[in-house]
């Protein structure tokens, strides 16, 4: 593209047409305008708008704005056809961005239905493990309980053992005791037998002895009964 600062009368020279014409066709053409250092107006002309423009047949004088008027629309049309040219190339590049975009696209609707496969699998594997967590924290306690249960039943089970060894040395003791009473009255069961043995000729001393013999006799029934 060839942009060049043109005054009126140089484009009108370019393209053979009158001051006037080429101010009318800039005016057209909406050219961008500026001011030269002398004051001169000037147009920013793109040539190569202008290259294939067609020449006015040798003949017959045209009429300038007829000629003009011409030029315009052979203008007008090489830059339609031109600007038509760019968007249908601009379009095939389009065309081919969307075919590369909808095959994307595709590929990504595919990756996605696999991610959302995962995704459902994963959030599976996730409430079962929360479940087999729930579980184990309900074992966790269930255990924890248990220990507390067992820790107090072995608090009564020393308590109870401590009251049983005590128990059986109280027994022990109470045996003892049992067999000394037990000594003591058969002791006291010979005395009273020989006293009742000696005391057969019916002195005082004998009556005496003979009462005193089942006053023992009556303290050793009495003894045996309370121990059963």
């Amino acid at each position: 593209m060839s942009v060049a600062s043109l005054s009126y009368a140089d484009l009108g020279a370019r393209l053979n047409i009158s001051r006037e014409a080429a101010r009318s066709l800039a005016r057209r053409r909406r050219l961008p305008r500026s001011r030269s250092d002398d004051g001169k107006a000037l147009v920013s002309v793109d040539l190569s708008e202008f290259r294939h423009m067609p020449r006015p047949r040798i003949g017959r004088q045209a009429d300038p704005v007829a000629v003009s008027e011409a030029k315009m629309e052979a203008l007008e049309i090489e830059a339609c056809k031109a600007e038509i040219a760019r968007l249908e190339a601009a379009a095939a590049g389009y065309r081919a961005d969307f075919e590369r975009e909808r095959e994307r696209a595709d590929r990504l609707a595919v990756e996605l239905q696999q991610v959302a496969a995962e995704t459902a699998a994963v959030n599976e594997r996730a409430a079962r493990l929360a479940i087999e967590t729930l579980e184990i924290e309900a074992s966790k306690a269930e255990t924890a309980r248990l220990e507390a249960v067992a820790a107090g039943y072995r608090v009564v089970f020393e308590r109870e053992r401590e009251r049983a060894d005590g128990l059986a040395v109280e027994l022990q003791q109470a045996a003892a005791e049992t067999a000394a009473v037990n000594g003591r009255a058969a002791r006291l069961e010979d005395e009273v037998e020989a006293l009742r043995s000696g005391g057969a000729d019916g002195s005082i001393a004998g009556q005496a002895a003979h009462r005193l013999g089942r006053l023992a006799a009556s303290i050793v029934e009495a003894d045996r009964a309370a121990r059963r």
